[in-house]
């Protein structure tokens, strides 16, 4: 018998995030646009959340000290593996 092993993940608000982060809204929205943070997850017409798992890493990876070149190829990793996750989930 093959184990799965399934990542239980929440979707944060931007509040949380921006209170986990310490940022300002318009920085966190810049970072975005910087590609210093993963692109938000539309929830409904006027609300987006972030994966807690995309937010830990980030957060992580910026404790580390990790230099921003680095953090954007974080991001790119994140993104793909979102996306990835999507189509596998559509493909079902």
């Amino acid at each position: 018998m093959v184990a799965t092993v399934v990542r239980r993940t929440s979707l944060e608000r931007c509040k949380t995030v921006i209170e986990r982060t310490g940022d300002a809204r318009s920085t966190h929205y810049k970072k975005i646009q910087d590609g210093l943070f993963t692109k938000p997850v539309r929830l409904g017409l006027r609300s987006v959340g972030w994966p807690s798992v995309e937010v830990d890493a980030i957060l992580a990876a910026r404790i580390a000290g990790k230099a921003d070149t680095e953090i954007r190829a974080l991001v790119l990793k994140l993104e793909e593996a979102r996306n990835a996750t999507a189509d596998q989930e559509g493909t079902r």
